[in-house]
């Protein structure tokens, strides 16, 4: 039974790095990309307690950035979630509101 969620976890993980590496925009790679949040993959998606290592990503990641993954058919569904939300709480990170 661990083995199966923990499979799922990690193609859940798969499955949002392929979607974060389709939208990359080349001109954008080194300041919006959002591959820069994969350590925060376990808070949003397996509902962990995000680590400071994932915090200091967010607050360091731009909020224009974060309006654009918002707005993002494939990345809107994990920055609006709850486990999303619970993450900028817990990091005290602002989510804009764009």
């Amino acid at each position: 039974m661990a083995a199966a969620k923990a499979t799922r976890t990690l193609v859940c993980i798969i499955l949002l790095v392929a979607a974060v590496m389709m939208m990359a925009v080349p001109g954008e790679a080194a300041t919006c990309s959002p591959t820069q949040l994969s350590p925060c993959a376990p808070a949003i998606i397996g509902n962990a307690a995000p680590t400071a290592a994932c915090c200091g990503r967010v607050k360091a990641h731009p909020a224009s950035c974060l309006c654009k993954y918002k707005k993002d058919p494939n990345l809107k569904r994990y920055v609006n979630s709850p486990n999303g939300k619970k993450l900028f709480a817990a990091c005290k990170v602002r989510l804009p509101s764009c």
